[in-house]
């Protein structure tokens, strides 16, 4: 296959529906004729690892900014830019904008995380799903979190407002995920159609 993939990300609070999401555009994608794969962030590499149990205690919003951008610097080079080159587009749950998100409503500067990830690789399409927080962990009742200690509400409130930053100043591009999931779907679909070209071969 000749050409480049794509880089699409999603973002936004847990329960917004982005996995569900994630895993349709890679099934559309594929149907369509655009090799595809599902990847997430953070990974669970060892860094992560290691953040999350033998540093635990002096974990904060700092180290983990610092963490997940060398957990993601790895990513990139591992896994998503291999791909991308093999003209395989890459749909991934979070990216760097999580950072930006949780990290700063967890007390790192919002503008410092944004510098500590300046380099990281550019998505073609990033889309913020956006619900209420109640919301969000109303849908997460009966689900598990990889990250339990950011589901609390008042917490998800300063996460949401910093993902509204981000779509102020042309980060992300929001679409209002409280609607049912099918008009959520078709909205998100509609603008990787607008960067992909409608139903055209692959780029390259």
């Amino acid at each position: 296959m000749h050409g480049k993939g794509y880089f699409i990300v999603l973002e936004g609070l847990d329960g917004a529906g982005k996995t569900t999401v994630a895993h349709r555009l890679v099934e559309e994608l594929e149907s369509r004729g655009f090799p595809a794969i599902y990847t997430y962030e953070p990974t669970d590499s060892e860094i992560v690892k290691a953040v999350k149990s033998i540093y635990s205690d002096l974990r904060d919003a700092y180290i983990d900014a610092l963490a997940f951008a060398l957990d993601r610097l790895i990513h990139v080079k591992s896994l998503v830019k291999p791909f991308i080159e093999k003209g395989v587009t890459v749909v991934s749950d979070r990216y760097f904008y999580s950072s930006v998100a949780y990290q700063s409503a967890s007390g790192a500067p919002f503008d410092w995380i944004l510098e500590v990830n300046k380099y990281a690789l550019k998505p073609d399409v990033a889309i913020y799903l956006d619900v209420d927080p109640e919301e969000g962990l109303s849908r997460k009742t009966t689900s598990t979190s990889r990250f339990p200690e950011y589901e609390k509400k008042e917490f998800l409130h300063r996460v949401r407002e910093a993902y509204v930053r981000m779509v102020e100043i042309g980060l992300l591009t929001r679409v209002d995920a409280s609607r049912p999931l099918g008009e959520v779907y078709a909205e998100v679909w509609s603008i990787v159609q607008g960067v992909i070209g409608r139903g055209h071969a692959p780029r390259g």
